[in-house]
């Protein structure tokens, strides 16, 4: 881990089995045994509530100070929202759908439908408030056709509400004074195989689709992660996040992770944005978490909050022992700025590391459970999974199978078949490389998305995700995100997202921001030599931010490139002229 003492937490050894195919196939699995798991996430519940009643479970801002629900209560409000549900007439066949934003009301019911076996389908609330003409919105309820809405805030959700024509559900309306038989009747009736939630990703086509995410996906990813990771179980876990419970980052992985382990969910109200980041820096100046989750570009804007408040600083490396990023590349200058934090406050190193997966794997595939000496690697595969590397244009095409992998979509039997091969390996999209070929237990780094990679018309491979990676921390802090361009031209571009708050802060006008990115081009054509395949050669910067109404953009912050790429045509065509405008940059002409 770098200079000064080494964590100690408690991991799985980094070993893996790999068989080789003679077409170059290459398959890879754990040597450890999966063992069993719950036959429901109500039973995670159950058990705290016994083990540990008074312990807080979730924890919300509430004016200056927090509200809190402890296990045992929890399990009281769960059952007695499941008996509400029951007596609504709510079964397996009708889905609830909550429009709304992290709260302790949303986690209960949540819980409370699917521990009677009632899906729950939490929807972005961007789909509600950011969007314009409530497209993607429409789509999901012509889908599920749900049984029961609800939203926190019916007055700021009413245009969306309008617009699919549904009429809310308040939670005092699913809270009976008390539960009865048929709430456990209802919950011994589950199986691994009941549907516990719908989570919709929207992919590269705008149109959503529902991911069945079924009881054994949920238990069996935590199984697997208690596995490689059995610090967990060491002490009570401690976390404080933002990350949106319609995503499988922050609702399975994070939220799940606590509940299994009778963690204590601190609900973060901010979210990785200007204006918003402030929140959370406030929240974690309060309550030093134990493990720490968050996307790059939450990482990006927390960075120059803990590097100045020295009080906000020492809170957060307090009782951490783990920070985990995911969903997209950590750029090495983000992942070496925050271990310099870390040996300055604690005089070493915290393991700041990565795992891999998508909705559909619920989400955990492969994570990293030892030491690692850089950003990039996303680990082995965990016990119980498999993933299959299929030669693929010069990369390793991803596969996966194991019992945390979706049966499917929801509705849409179509793009469930296309998304399995022939061997029932679900086709993830996503190229790997080893660390380290020559030793495997090193793991996998992320090589991209094999439908983003694209060839000059010189027949030379671009490889988008490595290149969009070494751009931005080439233009490190102007250059908030890139779109790679360039497929069947003669040279590399990039499409800019400019952070505007680095900008502010550093007080640069549009001449200092082009500067700027002109020196980063400079930087990149240094370092790559002759590979101009490996780095853009002209850029344009973007006035319009990336729009979720177009599906440019996630709520997350994730970039759709193939999405940017159709609707900013024309800003394409204009970066690639043979007589650029005057508005594209070009690196400083060579002497």
């Amino acid at each position: 881990m770098g200079k000064g003492r080494q964590s100690s937490l408690r991991f799985a050894p980094p070993r893996v089995q790999v068989e080789r195919r003679p077409d170059g196939t290459l398959l890879l699995r754990s040597p450890l045994a999966l063992g069993g798991h719950a036959r429901a996430v109500g039973e995670w519940l159950v058990h705290w509530a016994k083990a540990a009643p008074r312990r807080v479970f979730l924890a919300e801002r509430e004016g200056s100070g927090w509200r809190k629900v402890r296990y045992g209560e929890a399990l009281d409000l769960v059952r007695r929202i499941g008996q509400g549900l029951l007596d609504r007439g709510l079964a397996a066949s009708k889905s609830i759908v909550i429009l709304s934003d992290n709260s302790i009301d949303h986690a209960l019911l949540a819980l409370g439908a699917m521990h009677v076996g009632v899906p729950v389908a939490p929807i972005s609330p961007a789909y509600s408030l950011m969007s314009r003409d409530f497209a993607k919105l429409k789509a999901i309820f012509e889908l599920l056709r749900p049984g029961l809405v609800w939203t926190a805030d019916p007055l700021r959700f009413a245009p969306a509400l309008a617009a699919v024509r549904a009429s809310p559900t308040r939670i005092a309306e699913l809270l009976p004074a008390k539960a009865g038989l048929e709430v456990d009747e209802a919950f011994a009736r589950i199986g691994p195989d009941t549907v516990a939630k719908i989570l919709f990703t929207s992919g590269s086509t705008g149109i959503p689709k529902g991911v069945i995410n079924t009881q054994r996906m949920l238990t069996v990813n935590q199984e697997q992660y208690a596995l490689v990771w059995p610090f967990l179980e060491d002490r009570p876990q401690i976390l404080v996040d933002w990350l949106p419970w319609n995503h499988t980052f922050g609702g399975n992985n994070n939220f799940g992770m606590m509940l299994r382990n009778g963690g204590t969910l601190h609900i973060d109200a901010g979210k990785p944005a200007p204006g918003l980041v402030e929140t959370s820096a406030r929240n974690l100046r309060e309550i030093p978490p134990t493990i720490y989750f968050n996307v790059p570009r939450g990482f990006d804007l927390l960075l120059p909050f803990l590097e100045r408040d020295a009080e906000l600083r020492a809170n957060f490396f307090r009782k951490l022992d783990l920070m985990v990023y995911a969903g997209a590349a950590l750029p090495q200058n983000l992942w070496e700025r925050m271990q310099q934090l870390a040996l300055a406050e604690l005089g070493r190193q915290i393991p700041l590391i990565s795992a891999w997966g998508s909705t559909e794997t619920a989400p955990m595939a492969t994570g990293v459970h030892y030491a690692v000496d850089r950003a990039g690697i996303i680990g082995l595969p965990v016990p119980g999974c498999e993933i299959k590397l299929v030669p693929a244009g010069g990369k390793l095409e991803a596969r996966v199978k194991g019992p945390n992998v979706t049966p499917g979509y929801y509705g849409r039997d179509d793009l469930t078949r296309a998304a399995f091969d022939e061997e029932g390996y679900y086709r993830i999209g996503d190229a790997l490389k080893f660390a380290d070929p020559k030793k495997p237990e090193l793991g996998f780094a992320f090589d991209g998305r094999i439908a983003e990679d694209f060839k000059l018309s010189t027949g030379t491979w671009v490889h988008v995700g490595a290149t969009r990676v070494r751009l931005i921390a080439a233009g490190d802090p102007l250059i908030q995100d890139a779109v790679i361009t360039g497929h069947e031209r003669s040279e590399v571009g990039a499409l800019v997202f400019i952070n505007a708050a680095a900008v502010k802060a550093r007080r640069l006008d549009d001449a200092g921001v082009r500067g700027h990115l002109r020196a980063a081009l400079d930087k990149l054509a240094a370092e790559s030599g002759a590979g101009s395949s490996m780095h853009p050669v002209r850029a344009l910067v973007m006035g319009e931010p990336p729009s979720i109404d177009a599906n440019e953009i996630t709520d997350k912050g994730y970039i759709n490139q193939r999405a940017v790429l159709e609707r900013r045509a024309a800003l394409v065509e204009e970066l690639h002229a043979d007589r650029p405008a005057p508005e594209v940059i070009v690196p400083t002409p060579t002497p």
